[in-house]
């Protein structure tokens, strides 16, 4: 009797742990659902990663094509394409542009500097508004292409920085050759 009530004991014990843990991974589990869904819906004005690096260069042609034979990049006209995934949405492939430019571009002006950095954004026109509240030299208006919004603005350092608030969906229809 005492052997059997011990065993029951036991038996309940285990089931009220595995309960427990269960829902607390349960919790767990919808707590990371409700996270991933609030992170997908999300339209904070911000940069959300890199979706460029441009550098000045005094033979482009040269430099892509050194970089495509000896690092293996996928290389065209612009430079190179680099294809990933998005961490929140698997599915959809975000592109980040590698180019080198022309030593005399005045593409980066008023920038003294050899390099310009694109980031991706979401929320264009809110980051602009927030941008604009801060003080921050903001160098044009939003250019629209079939792919994307684009802005320029500087750092406090005199840095040309581009942003761009992607449609990677259209990137993706082209389908020229990335690298990855």
């Amino acid at each position: 009797m005492k052997q059997q009530t011990k065993i029951l004991i036991l038996i309940f014990i285990t089931v009220s742990c595995k309960t427990v843990i269960t829902e607390k991974n349960s919790n767990k589990m919808s707590d990371k659902s409700s996270k991933k869904e609030t992170i997908m819906n999300d339209t904070t004005p911000k940069v959300t990663g890199i979706g460029g690096i441009f550098f000045r260069s005094k033979n482009p042609v040269q430099t892509r094509e050194w970089y495509g034979k000896n690092l293996g990049l996928s290389v065209n006209e612009y430079g190179s394409t680099f294809e990933s995934r998005n961490a929140d949405r698997p599915d959809e492939i975000n592109y980040l542009q590698w180019s080198p430019f022309n030593e005399k571009t005045t593409y980066f002006d008023p920038s003294e500097k050899e390099f310009m950095i694109n980031y991706r954004v979401q929320n264009m026109e809110g980051l602009l508004k927030k941008l604009r509240e801060n003080g921050v030299t903001i160098l044009n208006e939003i250019q629209q292409y079939e792919y994307g919004k684009f802005v320029h603005i500087l750092d406090p350092e005199g840095n040309k920085i581009e942003l761009w608030e992607p449609i990677d969906s259209v990137l993706t229809k082209i389908g020229s050759e990335t690298t990855k």
